[in-house]
């Protein structure tokens, strides 16, 4: 009969990361030089209850070394500024989000979608395992809820949706869409809708928010 094997426990120096990784805060000082490591050291050693010198030193060493690599990271938010510079911002208000449970009659949903779109309004279906989530401007949302009114999981209005678009450069470089996320949630501005559509990257949020989220957008 075999054994089970007991998981081994991760080295100082994979605590030491995962530790960082979970700080958001630390890791931005660390990336960009701000931090003292000594001081990092014994805070982290204290935390997870590593008191021997020599996983002290190892904390130490582990977290310069993961510093390197950060700093191939900050080279590439250039990259990802610069392609931000570039792209246009707009703004819609009045925008509703609709999630509707999926046995309604899919083709009244498109033939709606379709006369929306021919007024050159924005509509969005976001499709779910058990829902379909819409994206629409508020005005077309009560006529959508009497026909699926039954059908509602869920509705939230007077939002508004910020569309990146993006220069086709945006295929080639990594971490865009995370420093962008990383902005919202830094400046404590929740997304309640999010979609990607090539060179277009659209968030949705609450439209108190939509002054807080110009000032961190503005590249």
């Amino acid at each position: 009969m075999n054994k089970s094997s007991t998981p081994s426990k991760p080295s100082t120096t994979q605590q030491t990361i995962e530790y960082i990784k979970d700080r958001p805060h630390i890791k931005h000082c660390l990336k960009n030089g701000l931090i003292n490591y000594s001081s990092l050291a014994r805070q982290i050693s204290k935390d997870l209850k590593i008191e021997k010198k020599s996983s002290i030193e190892a904390i130490l060493v582990a977290a310069r070394r993961f510093q390197d690599k950060l700093k191939k990271e900050l080279n590439n938010e250039k990259k990802i500024k610069t392609l931000l510079t570039r792209s246009e911002i707009s703004i819609k208000n009045k925008i509703s989000v609709l999630i509707l449970s999926k046995n309604l009659d899919f083709n009244y949903l498109i033939e709606f979608q379709k006369k929306i779109k021919n007024e050159n309004a924005s509509f969005y279906i976001l499709e779910g395992t058990d829902n379909y989530t819409l994206i629409i401007p508020e005005k077309y949302s009560q006529k959508l809820l009497g026909k699926f009114e039954s059908k509602l999981i869920q509705s939230n209005h007077n939002l508004a949706l910020i569309n990146f678009k993006s220069p086709k450069e945006i295929e080639k470089i990594s971490g865009v869409i995370s420093y962008l996320t990383s902005l919202f949630a830094t400046n404590g501005v929740n997304i309640l809708e999010f979609l990607s559509c090539w060179k277009d990257t659209i968030f949705v949020i609450d439209k108190n928010d939509v002054n807080k989220a110009i000032s961190f957008l503005d590249f």
